[in-house]
């Protein structure tokens, strides 16, 4: 495991010479409870020298193979989906519509399918770092959605599979949240958009928009057509 090395003030009530990575067995529990939990943990990615990242402030549970709106809901382990089942604690990364990276943190025991997706953080290290990647975007819009902080953090497949500590993706423990946690659908499915399974801190400004419900349907052109 490497040493970490930070050089940004990331919370006040975190002391980072004293800050520990949060461990496999953290992870290797139910998906509800990981995801729940991760929000005020501090999520950190390292190129070089340079560390970005910030508060979890919304997450996402993502289960097994009864989950409609999870990669797990298939015949059985496919290539996309293996990293779900485990080992726990290890970063869970895919490319979806073409432009976005989306990062997960898998749970559960070795051979259960589950992962939490990190829909938005509240950003506190390398900011200016993470602005240029956003091309300039405001503080509050830089990783207010899973695509968005993927980006602003540098997340790509390279780092799938790896896990946490191990690579560029750190998770710091951090004191429990005192602020109400606030519980809904998930955002962007076709299915199971309505399980309770997104959870995020109330009245923060760093939450991202997303709705919830359905993935809204393209409409047609004169045409008749559906633009792709």
């Amino acid at each position: 495991m490497h040493p970490i090395r930070i050089q940004y003030r990331i919370m006040d009530s975190l002391d980072l010479h004293t800050a520990t990575l949060l461990s496999g067995e953290f992870f290797a529990r139910d998906t509800v409870t990981v995801a729940r939990e991760l929000l005020g943990k501090v999520l950190l990615s390292r190129t070089g020298d340079t560390v970005t990242g910030g508060r979890i402030v919304e997450t996402e549970a993502y289960l097994g193979a009864d989950d409609p709106g999870s990669h797990a809901a298939t015949k059985g382990i496919t290539a996309r989906n293996a990293v779900m089942y485990g080992p726990p604690g290890r970063a869970y990364v895919y490319f979806t519509y073409g432009n976005h990276h989306m990062l997960n943190l898998v749970t559960e025991a070795e051979g259960v399918a589950g992962a939490v997706l990190i829909r938005a953080i509240e950003p506190q290290a390398g900011i200016a770092v993470m602005t240029a990647r956003r091309e300039g975007r405001p503080l509050a819009r830089l990783c207010d959605g899973p695509g968005k902080l993927a980006s602003a953090l540098g997340v790509t497949l390279a780092d799938n599979g790896v896990a946490i500590g191990e690579g560029r993706i750190d998770v710091l423990d951090a004191p429990k949240v005192g602020e109400p946690v606030g519980t809904s659908g998930r955002v962007g499915l076709s299915e199971g958009h309505d399980l309770p399974l997104r959870f995020y801190l109330e009245d923060n400004g760093y939450v991202s928009k997303g709705r919830t419900g359905p993935r809204p349907r393209k409409a047609a052109g004169p045409d008749g057509k559906v633009k792709a």
